[in-house]
């Protein structure tokens, strides 16, 4: 099952987000990943983050984008196990990603009329650790991660 979520502001919507588990034929970069015959990892949960759509006066630069993804993350790993995120965007977008603790997988993922589109991916740690915008939100991410690698390494 997928999760959408919108961001409210003062009882403003400002911005969407979908969420998509891959290897269920759900996700559009699964489709993205066959073509490139790139496997994903049977050890890891991977997730599809697109449908990223905010306000064009919150589109200004990168704090919205990154404080968006912050909380809607956070909020999804409270629910699902989540190791890895995809997403395909503008290689102008990848290079901000990057920034978001995402690496580009394949440039030239797929194109279209309006231009190609670069796969990205990022390994949760290091993409929540990228996002977190104060010491609050570092100790967070740390409380965080460490909860899910205790829950993780208890036998079955």
């Amino acid at each position: 099952m997928g999760v959408v979520g919108a961001l409210v502001r003062f009882g403003e919507y400002i911005g969407t987000i979908r969420y998509l588990p891959m290897d269920q034929g759900l996700a559009p970069c699964e489709a993205l990943l066959r073509r490139h015959r790139i496997a994903l990892d049977p050890q890891e949960t991977s997730w599809e983050v697109g449908r990223l759509v905010l306000a064009p006066r919150f589109r200004s630069g990168p704090d919205s984008l990154k404080r968006f993804l912050f909380l809607t993350l956070v909020d999804l790993l409270e629910e699902d196990p989540v190791d890895k995120l995809f997403a395909s965007c503008t290689p102008l977008l990848s290079r901000l990603y990057r920034r978001f603790g995402f690496s580009v997988l394949v440039k030239d993922a797929s194109q279209d009329a309006q231009g190609s589109y670069s796969l990205i991916q990022g390994q949760v740690p290091e993409v929540l650790r990228a996002l977190a915008a104060s010491r609050e939100e570092r100790a967070q991410v740390e409380r965080l991660l460490a909860g899910r690698e205790r829950i993780e390494a208890l036998p079955c």
